[in-house]
């Protein structure tokens, strides 16, 4: 009888015991998901944040290509269009654009029009040198240039920390208490390359 007894508090010892190993695992792996979640969303604010300094710059390039009455009003209109779609894509949280695939095409597809836009834009402005001449254009084409280079580092960096999110919550044994807990941790989107996006628009002087 006594044996039958020290038998189950061993075998209820045993239990216990993998469910405190459990319960460690599951703890340390949440808040490891918890960090490398935070880090995602902290490099998406940077990537808007680099985005938001080209639309910032915009207004002012236009405005001073429009000073030309003989520049190509298609073009800007082109631009313009472009900057404002890259708004109406970009409102919202950014977990709602980071953990929605179709969300994220949607923001990458707008961006890259407006790059294209722009670089269209910087091609016809080679047409005009009393645009280029001017002080204003100068002044704004440095900046643009160095936006442009910041965006594709930043998105790069975003790519890094969202690729270690998504490989970390496909091991076991994360992927295990994902799916049995059913942990909020969906998969991060991606910013796909573009032909030519290692290259910030030229321009030349």
């Amino acid at each position: 009888m006594r044996r039958g007894w020290l038998g189950i508090v061993g075998c209820l010892g045993i239990l216990v015991l993998a469910g405190v190993i459990l319960a460690v695992m599951g703890t340390g792996q949440y808040n490891r998901l918890v960090d490398l979640q935070e880090s995602v969303e902290e490099q998406w604010a940077n990537v808007e944040g680099a985005y938001q300094r080209r639309a910032d710059l915009i207004p002012n390039l236009v405005a001073t290509v429009r000073g030309s009455a003989q520049f190509e009003q298609e073009t800007l209109r082109q631009v313009v269009e472009a900057r404002s779609r890259v708004g109406q894509v970009s409102a919202g949280a950014a977990a709602e654009i980071v953990n929605d695939p179709e969300r994220f095409r949607q923001f990458q597809e707008a961006q890259d029009q407006l790059s294209s836009a722009l670089s269209r834009l910087l091609v016809v402005v080679e047409r005009y040198p009393d645009i280029k001449s001017t002080q204003a254009f100068r002044d704004l084409m440095p900046a643009l240039e160095g936006t442009e280079n910041r965006i594709n580092v930043e998105r790069r960096r975003y790519n890094e920390v969202a690729r270690e999110f998504n490989a970390t919550r496909r091991r076991v044994p994360a992927s295990w208490f994902i799916g049995l807990l059913n942990w909020d941790f969906p998969e991060k989107a991606y910013f796909q390359a573009q032909p030519g996006a290692e290259q910030a628009p030229r321009v030349e002087f």
